[in-house]
């Protein structure tokens, strides 16, 4: 009886009524021209010069046509409902919640990863419900007084959560425009690729620490105040932060000498490979065999590196072979000489030539020496394919590699007793 008498008094009324009806003609229109909004944003997709960005924006925001032209209507019936002086508490609530929905979807549609979707989920629907109990005024008055004061600075609860929201979207924006610029560098083929990566660095660096600078002005602290703990901040780098402000300033150097660069091949240690890419703080190297070392930056600047590629790619390689005294030489190096140039890697200018190098104990010592141009495609490969050129080769033609020699001399003779036992058994 008293819910009966509730619904008489509070929404058969006038004033419920014509708001119902308001919401439901706001959601008819909407169903009716979100089909069409839909259709013209997807028309624009791979239209726009950015469009791996703007793709991803367009295919956010077109599946929520309707709840965005809905929300969009309501707030316009909430703006003349106001001007006019009629309620309009149940529209507001409507608005709430449909704000509450569209921020959701746009979070999962946006947001990759699963908890930071759930949180911010929470938080939106936690706020919609706040607004419809009327509860978000008082919420947000109980932030704004609690907060600790120091010196003439007051931090509140409200403002290091204001601060925090406006963190992160700054850092949002600022790797997105630092995306974009790295994309435009990518292009710009007069710049080397040591410097475009300088560049992207930097850019990225300025803009996140725009990013921390207007977040912590947002919540009124006077960056001034931050000169208070440079001291602490220097002493810290001095004993703790060494060897990574090391890496850090090891790897500006690398950018700016332009010493090594990525797709350069490098040997440094028992490291050798090509270079994937240069980080703030380490060198990623790749190694034939698909190993991604991260040798720190400052490793290339304190150690000997071997650029195979720095001022050209054109490296030469030595094969020792030996043969046996017995063999011929001249033959041996001409084969030698074939093998090589039948062999579609090695550079036919300069030329592969043979060299005798020296009368070994065992062999006569030969020196194949070949030049090629793509180191990074592997080097024991050309040499496993060449010996065993060279090897087919030799044996047709009767030369002989030999085995390793060694003559035993007896300088002087001891004589050795020999006695016959009673039994017929021989001793010493």
């Amino acid at each position: 009886m008293e819910a009966l008498q509730w619904v008489r008094g509070e929404l058969l009324v006038p004033a419920t009524l014509a708001q119902i009806g308001v919401i439901a003609a706001a959601w008819a229109l909407a169903r009716f021209l979100a089909p069409k909004l839909q259709r013209y944003l997807e028309g624009w997709l791979g239209k726009f010069r950015y469009s791996r960005i703007s793709d991803a924006v367009i295919r956010a925001v077109a599946p929520l046509s309707l709840p965005l032209i809905w929300l969009l209507l309501q707030w316009f019936s909430v703006f003349a409902a106001q001007r006019a002086g009629w309620p309009n508490h149940l529209i507001e609530s409507v608005v709430s919640l449909l704000t509450a929905w569209v921020v959701i979807r746009l979070i999962s549609n946006t947001v990759r990863d699963p908890g930071w979707a759930k949180t911010l989920a929470i938080v939106a629907w936690g706020i919609a419900a706040l607004n419809l109990l009327g509860l978000l005024g008082p919420t947000i008055a109980v932030l704004d007084n609690m907060g600790l004061t120091l010196g003439e600075i007051r931090i509140t609860l409200l403002g290091a959560i204001k601060a925090a929201i406006v963190l992160a979207v700054l850092l949002w924006l600022a790797g997105l425009v630092s995306h974009l610029a790295d994309t435009q560098l990518a292009g710009v083929r007069s710049l080397s690729p040591s410097a475009r990566v300088l560049l992207g660095k930097t850019f990225r660096i300025v803009m996140m620490a725009i990013a921390v600078v207007v977040a912590l002005d947002s919540i009124g602290i006077d960056l001034t105040a931050l000169a208070v703990f440079s001291g602490a901040v220097g002493l810290g780098i001095g004993f703790g932060l060494q060897k990574v402000v090391s890496n850090l300033i090891s790897g500006l150097i690398l950018l700016m000498d332009k010493s090594v660069k990525p797709g350069d091949v490098i040997a440094i240690g028992d490291s050798f490979g090509w270079i994937n890419s240069l980080r703030a703080r380490y060198v990623s190297v790749i190694t034939r065999d698909g190993t991604e070392h991260l040798i720190p930056n400052e490793e290339l600047i304190s150690q000997r590196v071997e650029n195979w590629s720095y001022s050209n790619t054109l490296i030469r390689l030595k094969l020792p072979i030996g043969i046996s005294y017995d063999s011929d030489p001249k033959l041996a190096m001409e084969l030698a000489v074939e093998a090589a140039m039948s062999e579609d890697r090695v550079r036919k200018e300069p030329p592969p030539v043979a060299r005798f190098m020296n009368f070994g104990n065992d062999a006569l010592e030969l020196e194949l020496r070949i030049w090629i141009a793509d180191p990074q495609d592997g080097v024991a490969n050309v040499r496993s394919n060449i010996l065993l050129k060279i090897w087919e080769s030799y044996r047709a033609n009767s030369i002989e590699f030999p085995f390793g020699q060694r003559d035993l001399h007896i300088r002087s003779s001891v004589p050795i007793p020999v006695r016959l036992d009673e039994d017929g058994e021989v001793g010493t």
